[in-house]
């Protein structure tokens, strides 16, 4: 496999050691997660949840030095989608646009749950489908958010495709780019996201060279992805029930979307988001330790580097 990949940075991210809320009381405590980041042999780390790890600049910055970590990104998810209630997601985004400017990092990922399901009782919050208002007011609003992170914080908007919000889909996501100004708002590939919703993800990144900003790579399962169609299970009982699975198990092919990633002349960021669960948590460390060395070797190759 040939690549004009000039640098690719493998990260990973709080999720894959099952922290998905800032205050849940069962979650792996915050220092342990960044030893174990380091010793799995990591450099780089999206921050996750708000809260979760020191929100101190000074403090946060020496205990990623202590550990010879750097920020890939900063991260805004559990305020929903920007086609509502958009005083509090641009109040919460703005918190989270500090800490990552202060840390250095260029990337702001914006992951728009909750959606229109609730994750334990399955109900739906809003339709699956936006109607032409409410499309338009995502349109509008992702605008006006990723031109506020670029001139007032000189961030890049990702925006990160989400199973049970209504950009999940390969058409929606297609449209989404589409419809948006590409000065403001770009991609964060999640290829897990996507396959769980039968998307083509390397013809997204063919179709979309220049909007693929930033990567979260994972595997689903297509049985499970397939059975929760059929039931209508909503995403958050898919993945208690496996639908998130360690490589190379799932899908997408990791191979191919490496290929079509290697066809753009990018530096990009490839962080590991595995929604792991249930936890265990004697879990985390060798998994996150065994998946980077399958994607380190998946990644290696001649004409690129990967740190």
């Amino acid at each position: 496999m040939t690549s004009r990949i000039r640098h690719l940075q493998l990260g990973s991210c709080p999720d894959s050691w099952g922290v998905w809320f800032a205050d849940d009381p069962r979650q792996t405590p915050w220092d342990r997660f960044l030893d174990e980041l380091a010793a799995a042999g990591y450099r780089w780390l999206e921050l996750g949840p708000y809260g979760y790890l020191p929100t101190d600049p000074a403090r946060l910055r020496d205990e990623l030095d202590r550990r010879d970590l750097t920020c890939a990104g900063g991260t805004v998810a559990g305020v929903g989608g920007p086609h509502r209630n958009f005083d509090t997601v641009v109040a919460e985004t703005r918190k989270v646009a500090e800490l990552t400017q202060a840390l250095g990092a260029e990337s702001l990922i914006f992951v728009p749950v909750p959606g229109y399901r609730d994750d334990e009782t399955g109900a739906y919050r809003e339709p699956a489908q936006l109607d032409a208002d409410g499309w338009r007011a995502l349109v509008d609003n992702s605008n006006t958010l990723g031109r506020i992170l670029a001139e007032e914080y000189g961030l890049r908007m990702r925006f990160h495709p989400h199973a049970d919000y209504q950009v999940e889909t390969q058409e929606q996501t297609e449209r989404f780019l589409t419809d948006t100004d590409p000065r403001y708002v770009s991609l964060c590939l999640d290829t897990g996201h996507l396959a769980y919703r039968g998307a083509d993800v390397p013809a997204i990144i063919r179709h979309f060279p220049d909007r693929i900003g930033y990567v979260h790579i994972k595997q689903m399962d297509p049985v499970i992805a397939a059975k929760a169609v059929a039931e209508d299970l909503p995403f958050g009982r898919a993945v208690a029930q496996g639908a998130s699975v360690e490589p190379p198990a799932g899908l997408p092919d990791v191979p191919s979307v490496v290929e079509a990633l290697g066809e753009l002349d990018a530096e990009l960021f490839v962080v590991v988001e595995q929604d792991m669960y249930p936890v265990d948590f004697d879990k985390p460390l060798p998994i996150a330790t065994r998946t980077r060395a399958y994607l380190q070797s998946v990644l290696s190759n001649p004409g690129g580097e990967t740190s």
